[in-house]
């Protein structure tokens, strides 16, 4: 089934993934309209980003409990009082434009009710979309995420003038709750192992999902891979503005094209894997995906000029979309359902990891040699990834198939 048959005939996907696209698009308006908050009040480059750190780390610290709990309860109500708590979360901001202390706790905790969502809402897909159909269920989705995000700033842009920071808050609030009435539509989604007795503590389940993830081969290797791919590559959004301002010579307006190429070629590349994803091997897809997305930014790093950095930089986004499809495909075939949540959770949470050392360990490189240098470091380094990825999947994926 294409994307678009699935979107007109299962509607419960097409809910599933509307809801995603409202939250999305109002992670993005709020995130911009936080920054700005944070910046214009304390007038300190740390405080943004701390509040970045916030966002992004203190999931991934949570991510073998988030994963859990999508395990243990109904994923359908698990995703409505995820949203419900975002959206009171964010009114709660709104409302009282806390200090920046309490604001980075409300942030982190915001930031964890999303990484229970985001586990959630992946093991939700084979629920709802015949085992055929998953390739274009996880492009569709992606596509509608990342479309969601990109416009969301623009969305802040045209509300800032109209509404104010609170206002552009407010929206976000209000988006989680359009998102949670959308989730209520769906059918029951309830856990893998329910009819379990006496079952164990959460952290026993935690604890499980990490043990599954170390003993399973082929998740193992797609794992390890990922975040590989991850830790040598994240540095990019950094290198990209030095490589535009420094290296290359050009004014703010070559920054913005450089970092909004990814988001081109991620649309591009989850639109031709919704049409034909179907008719290709996930782990040749996969692995295609580690060696597109690390060779652009190698190659991006030999860029004589802006228009040849943009073109590597949207091929890359492309890459990232098949990484992204082949890892979600992957998984939701190869894990027992009853394990789905907490591997999507380790493994999202693993990702933040990587690009929080990422962005640490690159800036060091980048203030010690050059963008271009720094690019192709990172790039020859996912490369190696992939390769290492390449050797080891086919077997792993034997070993599993026949466990």
């Amino acid at each position: 089934m294409g994307a678009l048959q699935l979107q007109r005939q299962n509607r419960p996907f097409r809910a599933l993934w509307s809801a995603r696209a409202i939250s999305f698009a109002g992670d993005s308006l709020s995130l911009v309209a936080l920054m700005l908050h944070v910046a214009s009040t304390t007038g300190q480059a740390l405080a943004v980003s701390l509040l970045l750190l916030a966002g992004d780390l203190a999931p991934a610290l949570f991510s073998p409990l988030t994963g859990a709990i999508s395990d243990r309860f109904d994923l359908k109500r698990v995703m409505i009082a995820c949203e419900l708590l975002q959206g009171a979360l964010l009114l709660l901001i709104a409302l009282a434009m806390p200090p920046l202390p309490l604001l980075l706790v409300l942030v982190a905790a915001r930031a964890i009710a999303g990484h229970v969502f985001l586990p959630a809402s992946r093991a939700a897909v084979p629920a709802l979309v015949p085992g055929d159909s998953l390739e274009a269920a996880n492009s569709t989705l992606g596509f509608g995420t990342n479309a969601s995000e990109a416009l969301g700033p623009l969305l802040a842009a045209a509300l800032f003038p109209l509404v104010g920071i609170r206002g552009v808050l407010l929206a976000d609030a209000a988006s989680f709750l359009v998102s949670a009435a959308l989730l209520a539509s769906l059918p029951s989604l309830p856990p893998a192992a329910s009819g379990e007795q006496g079952r164990p503590s959460l952290l026993h389940d935690a604890r499980l999902g990490l043990g599954y993830i170390l003993s399973a081969p082929a998740v193992r290797v797609i794992a390890l891979g990922f975040f590989a791919v991850v830790l040598f590559n994240g540095v990019d959004d950094v290198a990209l503005v030095v490589l535009a301002k420094e290296t290359l010579r050009a004014g703010d307006s070559a920054v913005g094209l450089l970092l909004g190429a990814v988001g081109l070629g991620l649309l591009a590349g989850y639109a031709l894997l919704a049409r034909y994803g179907s008719r290709a091997s996930m782990v040749v897809m996969l692995l295609l995906g580690f060696a597109v997305s690390s060779i652009g930014n190698l190659l991006t790093g030999l860029a004589w000029a802006v228009s040849a950095a943009f073109s590597m930089q949207a091929v890359r986004g492309a890459g990232i979309a098949a990484m992204d499809v082949a890892t979600n495909t992957l998984l939701q075939r190869l894990v027992p359902p009853e394990l789905l949540g907490r591997v999507f959770g380790n493994l999202y949470g693993a990702i933040g990891v990587a690009a929080a050392l990422s962005y640490v360990g690159g800036g060091l490189l980048l203030d010690a040699t050059s963008a271009p240098v720094t690019l192709m470091v990172a790039g020859a380094g996912g490369t190696v990834a992939t390769l290492v990825t390449g050797f080891a999947l086919p077997a792993a994926i034997r070993k599993s198939t026949r466990g």
